[in-house]
């Protein structure tokens, strides 16, 4: 079985409950606390060719470290540089198996990755 890398904040309830929903599985998983380990430009780079979905997903736009950018969540590059210098916009949880990425909004889109 693949490992699965999670970025996850534990303060986070939808981070947790995703944590929980593949330990319930049995899924081996690495635990990265992205706030605490942040992600590299080019590990974001390798995270979003992998992300299923619109890049926007990955982005917590609420914040107001995001709006005080007035970057573009469309343009991959922005996205990047912005993660990069405030770990904290980053969306949460965010499930990875090395060949697909998904945000786990909700919780159970992380097991998608289980699927065959």
């Amino acid at each position: 079985m693949t490992t699965i890398t999670l970025y996850h904040n534990p303060r986070c309830s939808k981070s947790r409950q995703a944590l929980a929903l593949l330990e319930a599985r049995g899924v081996t998983i690495q635990v990265r606390r992205y706030l605490d380990e942040p992600l590299s430009a080019d590990e974001l780079r390798d995270l979003t060719a992998r992300l299923d979905g619109d890049l926007k997903a990955l982005v917590r736009r609420q914040e107001a470290e995001w709006k005080a950018l007035d970057a573009d969540a469309g343009d991959i590059e922005q996205v990047i540089s912005a993660i990069v210098a405030h770990p904290k916009i980053m969306e949460r949880p965010i499930a990875d198996d090395g060949r697909r990425a998904v945000v786990g909004r909700p919780p159970e889109d992380v097991l998608t990755l289980l699927e065959a």
